[in-house]
Order: C-alpha cells, then sequence, then structure tokens
C-alpha cells in the first residue's frame, strides 16, 4: 500500500471544488487557521478538534545518545515534541467499527 502525504495546496484545491471562492482566498483562510492552530499549541501545549484528535505538545528532557557514524555518545538537548491522539469517534470510523 503506497501512502500520499496530503499538502496544504492539496487542500485548497479539494476546498475550492466544493466552495464559491478563488484560490487565494481559500489561501488565505486555510493559513489563518493553520495559524490558529499553531499559536493554540505553543500557548495552550493542547489543541482539541472534537470528533477528530488532540494534538498536545510536551518537554523531552536531555538525553544520552549516540553518534551511529563515529560510536562516539553525545547527549540530545531538551526539546519540544508534538503528539496526536485520534479521538474516539474517529478511531472507530477509521476501523469501521461502531462507536462505543
Amino acid at each position: 500500500m503506497e501512502h500520499k502525504t496530503l499538502t496544504k495546496a492539496e487542500i485548497v484545491d479539494a476546498i475550492y471544488e466544493q466552495v464559491e471562492m478563488n484560490r487565494a482566498e481559500i489561501k488565505s483562510h486555510v493559513e489563518t487557521l493553520l495559524t490558529i492552530m499553531k499559536d493554540s499549541i505553543k500557548r495552550d501545549h493542547s489543541l482539541l478538534i472534537s470528533g477528530f484528535g488532540k494534538f498536545e505538545a510536551y518537554e523531552k528532557n536531555a538525553r544520552k545518545g549516540r553518534n551511529p557514524q563515529t560510536n562516539e555518545s553525545i547527549t540530545l538537548p531538551p526539546r519540544k515534541v508534538v503528539v496526536f491522539r485520534l479521538s474516539r469517534k474517529f478511531r472507530c470510523e477509521l476501523n469501521g467499527e461502531e462507536e462505543e
């Protein structure tokens, strides 16, 4: 099974096919939505989209690692990561199951 990544341009095209707006307006709305989403994750460390899922940001501590080319031990710096958890409803849809 080949995996394909949906791009921002393809999102704009998909919306363009369904609504009466020009592509520039749609692109602006998509950009605004993404900015709102990013700002929410930066500020609150989470973003919940009902029926879709939740994005959560958290801190990872510094940890020991190894350079695979030289086998040298290194310390990886602390960093923020974002995880996504599907909503129960969407998970059931994805798996073709009835919601519990």
